[in-house]
């Protein structure tokens, strides 16, 4: 039984070693940056493996507990900020006009779910003045046709890889487009939009390609950092969703963060894990919100899962009263 457990000791403290020094290198490897995902459950793993060392007669013992309670911290120092106990970085809004408050409605539907009645019903009971879909195909843009018939402004972009996307808006749109803003032939959504106030704001909807095998993340870093310098040289407020393949705190989202001057709701609220939808226990925060300063949130939250591997998410937001305040600029 205690050789059992020693080995047990030792793989788990390896792996908690590795998954924490891996990306310390910033490589772009894919295998590489997969680490950067599960830092919650490093930490968890961590602590247990922790208790195991102390618990039986292991050799390096000392090493092994030192290794791990600074494995520990750092990985629990990084993922903080995304728990309830940290100070927020956007404040609520409160006493919000109807009349000013715009809706922001974003989900990954997984291209060959098949629950797409599902999702309509969804979307027509949030009813967002802003709609930004991903992994639709064409038929996903037949299935939610009936929904977008109510926007004035639609894009489409039907794809059978897994990049293609809707977007849709009532709020008027001075401009509108699909760009690319990295090699993969991975589309984004840049708009320009206009409150009924006559406030205008950007919107920028991204889904870059996940670190997986065959797909190493420079492109997938090179069009965040592409996204975040295109609202750096903005001169209206801007709001950023979609579906990262990155998490909330790595360090190509907190760069994203910096150069374009962005918010996050999450910061101080919690996860809000988003993937794995069918995997509780595995979440991940890897479909974002971010707000440049001049844009005030009053409401912002995931949704019920419809057959797709990530949950959907919400977001109210409003210019209504709004004083513009600068950004925390220590994110690592």
């Amino acid at each position: 039984m205690i050789v059992v457990l020693t080995l047990l000791a030792w793989v788990s403290a390896i792996t908690v070693f590795v998954g924490t020094l891996l990306p310390l290198t910033h490589s772009v490897r894919w295998w590489v940056r997969a680490w950067e995902f599960p830092r919650l459950h490093i930490a968890v793993l961590a602590v247990a493996c922790l208790l195991l060392v102390v618990l039986i007669p292991i050799g390096f013992k000392a090493v092994l507990i030192a290794g791990l309670v600074a494995c520990a911290v750092y990985q629990a120092t990084r993922i903080f900020p995304y728990t309830r106990f940290a100070n927020t970085e956007v404040e609520i809004a409160d006493d919000v006009p109807d009349d000013s408050k715009i809706k922001l409605f974003s989900a990954n539907v997984l291209m060959e779910n098949t629950r797409k009645s599902d999702l309509v019903e969804i979307i027509d009971r949030e009813d967002p003045d802003v709609l930004f879909l991903m992994e639709t195909d064409q038929e996903w843009l037949e299935a939610i046709q009936r929904c977008l018939d109510r926007y004035p402004t639609v894009l489409t972009y039907p794809l059978d890889n897994y990049y293609g996307l809707i977007f849709a808006t009532r709020l008027t749109a001075p401009s509108a487009e699909v760009v690319f803003l990295s090699e993969d032939n991975t589309p984004t959504v840049r708009a320009e939009l206009l409150c009924p106030d006559g406030t205008g704001f950007n919107f920028i909807g991204l889904h870059p390609r996940p670190p997986v095998p065959g797909n190493d993340t420079i492109l997938r870093d090179q069009q965040i950092k592409e996204a975040a310098k295109l609202t750096g040289n903005a001169d209206w407020p801007t709001v950023s969703m979609g579906d990262f393949n990155d998490v909330a705190w790595s360090w190509t989202s907190q760069r994203f963060k910096r150069y374009g001057g962005f918010l996050e709701p999450r910061v101080g609220r919690g996860m809000f894990s988003t993937f794995h939808a069918q995997y509780p226990l595995l979440g991940v925060p890897i479909d974002q919100l971010y707000l440049t300063s001049g844009v005030g949130l009053v409401s912002f939250g995931r949704l019920e899962e419809f057959g797709s591997d990530h949950y959907p998410i919400s977001a109210v937001i409003t210019f209504h009263g709004i004083a513009k305040t600068e950004p925390d600029q220590t994110a690592s």
